[in-house]
């Protein structure tokens, strides 16, 4: 009998595609960008280096799949793992649920997309696509500003950055071993994050 991942590579139209862009999430989350060359790409995927430029003209190209791929599939969590509620506290608290999910559930993932030197080298296509997730982010930021539930005197871009922010470095840190979260330290936060966007 096959196992899952043997069954994955006979449904996979483009294996070694697949296992370069997996190889390249795990050495850019662990290094960063800048800290993986081609060949430790190759020998982690188990394909020669011109393999490789086979798929990307260059590593900035692979790079740019790789942020577009994961970007999406962050987009798209948020999106279909929403509930739908008409408590604008329960909308942010389902909103702080599905961010605590998508770093517990693809961690690689989540740390590569917080680097903080993608700037450098993302097309003007990676660029359009986290501005239109930011825009459907910011949507229901702006959406609880006008109810008069958000504060309006800071920006809903603004109110949105500093939610993530907080979010982002408390993950940080978790995974620097500063401290082991709890599931009350999450709620927490989240309750604190709630009270800083609140009038």
């Amino acid at each position: 009998m096959a196992s899952t991942a043997q069954q994955a590579q006979q449904t996979d139209p483009q294996p070694k595609r697949t296992a370069i862009l997996e190889a390249a999430l795990d050495r850019f989350a662990e290094l960063g960008v800048n800290g993986v060359a081609v060949p430790d790409i190759a020998r982690r995927a188990q394909v020669g280096t011109g393999t490789i430029y086979r798929y990307f003209e260059n590593k900035e190209a692979l790079v740019n799949v790789l942020f577009q791929e994961e970007k999406v599939r962050f987009g798209n969590y948020l999106s279909e793992t929403a509930v739908n509620h008409d408590a604008p506290r329960e909308q942010f608290n389902d909103y702080w649920r599905r961010m605590i999910g998508f770093a517990r559930e693809y961690p690689k993932a989540f740390r590569f997309l917080e680097l903080q030197d993608h700037l450098p080298y993302l097309d003007e296509e990676s660029r359009e696509l986290e501005r239109e997730v930011l825009r459907r982010l910011a949507s229901p930021t702006r959406s609880l500003q006008q109810q008069g539930v958000f504060r309006n005197d800071i920006r809903a871009e603004i109110i949105m950055a500093t939610v993530w922010g907080a979010f982002v470095n408390l993950m940080k840190a978790e995974r620097a071993g500063y401290f082991e979260l709890s599931d009350k330290d999450i709620t927490d936060a989240r309750d604190a994050c709630w009270r800083m966007c609140t009038p």
